[in-house]
């Protein structure tokens, strides 16, 4: 937890991800942390000085400030609030000058205020400050916590023995479940063995990145080696790119906002890191902004997906529940830049015009295309974008890779217009090719994910080639399926890498919303790059 060299070494990580990974796993479904979970921990203001009576005023705080009504639910204790040994019964014993009533009495007042008590431990002998910690003892401490009435459990990787990640972190999952006690269970782990590809079924938030520091050049790191990870993440299961630095006085209001911003359109847990007691007025409108948190607390659980990003400038999408679309303008660099996208470009559907509400400003205005901002130096806008009027494609033929469309997961990065796949993020792929015929439009997917575009009742036919691209070589196994408002209009067989395209020809009249979805033939999804080739409606 507190090995900041370890950061440079997880944003590597994340960017050279390899071609083939595991399919990810279906998420722990304990009922727990649908949203990412919000709330409080001491570490980033306080380090190891946490008291019965920090603790206790935090949560007065929440409820003063409005804190809890906005969504912050989690009283989190970190590091150092044990003695240095076990009891002769092997129990963690609470530090009687911090905790001189124990944890329970603070559990017991937290509660009482509407709020949650997290604690803190490692998969290893000692935690990070060389306290004692759980490896080996995974039920013993399990149980304690759960008779002290414990709601979340951050668990920490310092002095971890060399056993693998995965199995320490599943036998205090397995622990937490032998209680009975439900307790939200973030895998602090720094992104070292990739926890993504793993930690679904395990836990239901996971550390991508070492520790967070006070800094703009810390927070944009750890925010580029987590927005690659969109699709890993979902109800109940959530990328963590670490807590809040928000009024700690080492960036701007600009760069705090921006980075609540940024942790919001990830689906980010939203940990406070400073002192409530002391915060300021604009630290606290910048944690209580309820138009950004519904963001982030969206319970379509979509993390956005940087859909262009050049020149220090960066585009965000994230589909929310209801229809509405959240986009933001990131301007990293250290002068005032325009940020322009476009529907098509975010995913949103084609309408007669989209209202544009600004989440800081509150201005609201209506465009019927450009969506657009002066954006200053290290600042960040972000439009709650609600589609008016739905039109549905233009008349005559369109491909469909020039329409927009909304995307769920496709296994290993978004899907591409007119590009292969490519596995990692945004424009990665390589030219649409099937069996040794290259297509210069069309869609590349990747098993399992699924496209919908917004039809309208206007059009009339679907065609396309579909196939596994060449850049799979003679792997991959994938089947095609092509649905109208739901009701499937056809199913390829399984295609198999180095066979040839199979074409597909459906009536499309009457439907409003057309559905291309592919999935894995029976296996797993690795090589599962899926074509859409020369896919095209007709209205």
């Amino acid at each position: 937890m507190r090995q900041l060299t370890l950061l440079l070494a997880a944003v590597l990580a994340a960017a050279s991800l390899p071609a083939v990974t595991p399919a990810p796993a279906q998420a722990w479904e304990n009922g727990l942390a649908r949203t990412p979970p919000m709330g409080w921990n001491q570490w980033n203001a306080f380090g190891c000085n946490v008291t019965d009576a920090l603790v206790r005023a935090t949560a007065d705080r929440f409820v003063s400030a409005g804190l809890r009504d906005a969504g912050y639910t989690y009283v989190n204790i970190d590091d150092c609030w044990m003695t240095r040994n076990r009891d002769s019964a092997g129990n963690l014993v609470p530090d009687p000058v911090k905790f001189p009533n124990g944890i329970r009495a603070v559990a017991d007042y937290v509660h009482a205020r509407g709020l949650k008590l997290g604690i803190y431990s490692s998969a290893g002998t000692q935690t990070c400050a060389g306290f004692p910690a759980s490896l080996n003892n995974e039920q013993r401490d399990a149980n304690l916590w759960a008779s002290w009435g414990v709601d979340y459990l951050k668990y920490d990787n310092c002095n971890n023995q060399g056993v693998p990640a995965q199995t320490r972190y599943t036998r205090m999952r397995d622990a937490i479940i032998a209680t009975g006690r439900p307790m939200v269970y973030s895998i602090t782990e720094w992104g070292q063995n990739q926890p993504w590809n793993w930690a679904q079924p395990v836990g239901n938030l996971w550390r991508t990145t070492g520790d967070i520091g006070d800094s703009y050049n810390s927070m944009l790191s750890i925010y580029r080696a987590n927005v690659g990870l969109a699709q890993f993440a979902g109800p109940g299961a959530w990328n963590d790119p670490d807590m809040l630095e928000v009024g700690n006085g080492g960036m701007t209001d600009t760069e705090y906002r921006t980075h609540f911003t940024l942790w919001a359109m990830m689906a980010a847990p939203l940990l406070i890191g400073t002192d409530l007691r002391t915060a300021s007025a604009a630290t606290l409108t910048i944690l209580g902004n309820r138009d950004v948190i519904a963001v982030d607390q969206d319970t379509r659980g979509a993390q956005a997906r940087e859909v262009r990003s050049a020149g220090g400038l960066h585009v965000l999408s994230r589909p929310l529940a209801g229809g509405d679309f959240a986009v933001a303008l990131f301007n990293e660099t250290g002068s005032t830049a325009t940020i322009s996208t476009t529907p098509g470009e975010t995913g949103l559907p084609n309408a007669s015009d989209y209202r544009l509400f600004d989440l800081w400003s509150k201005a609201v205005r209506t465009t019927t295309g450009t969506i657009s901002a002066s954006v200053p130096a290290h600042g960040t806008v972000v439009y709650r974008v609600t589609p008016g009027a739905q039109t549905g494609p233009p008349a005559g033929t369109s491909f469909v890779s020039d329409l927009p469309w909304q995307a769920s997961t496709n296994g290993w990065g978004p899907a591409e217009r007119n590009r292969s796949n490519g596995e990692q993020g945004a424009s990665d792929g390589r030219t649409l090719t099937i069996a040794g015929t290259t297509y210069a439009k069309g869609i590349g997917a990747h098993a399992a994910g699924t496209i919908d575009v917004f039809l309208g009742g206007r059009c009339s036919t679907f065609t396309a080639d579909v196939g596994v691209d060449a850049e799979a070589g003679t792997n991959g196994t994938v089947t095609f399926s092509v649905l109208g408002d739901g009701v499937p209009l056809t199913t390829t067989g399984v295609l198999r890498g180095g066979q040839a395209a199979q074409r597909i020809s459906v009536s499309l009249t009457n439907r409003t919303v057309l559905r291309l979805s592919v999935a894995n033939g029976g296996d797993n999804i690795n090589f599962d790059h899926a074509d859409w080739a020369n896919a095209q409606v007709t209205c």
